[in-house]
């Protein structure tokens, strides 16, 4: 899971081979998301936070969310389309993977991680 805002990556969540992504794993990676907003963008926490997030999220989720005081900007529930900046972002990571050979999970992580912090902010901004 990627998280951004229009500064730059907020938060790269690789979630391990074969986890299933319940409530809880949404939650856990919520918190990291607080955290990661705590430690880069500090300030704007105060000013609130509009999170883009499907529908089909369970109800501890939503819970979880609203007691952060987070807004949610709703995208069609089990939508197979990709929300606008989900599709900026994507397209252009698609571009710089393309063709290449990974040896191992590790190595795709390390440059992803790599090709989103060489990302000017206003990548990010045109996204939105």
């Amino acid at each position: 899971m990627v998280f951004w805002d229009r500064h730059g990556a907020l938060l790269v969540n690789f979630i391990p081979q074969g986890t299933t992504i319940n409530s809880c794993a949404c939650c856990a990676t919520l918190q990291k998301l607080r955290r990661a907003f705590q430690n880069k963008r500090g300030g704007m926490l105060s000013k609130g936070v509009l999170l883009l997030h499907d529908n089909a999220r369970p109800r501890t989720t939503r819970e979880l969310i609203e007691s952060l005081g987070w807004e949610v900007l709703d995208h069609a529930p089990y939508s197979p389309d990709l929300a606008q900046s989900d599709f900026h972002l994507f397209r252009y990571l698609k571009y710089s993977l393309g063709g290449k050979r990974f040896n191992d999970n590790d190595e795709v992580k390390a440059v992803v991680n790599s090709w989103l912090s060489d990302q000017a902010a206003d990548f990010f901004e045109e996204s939105f």
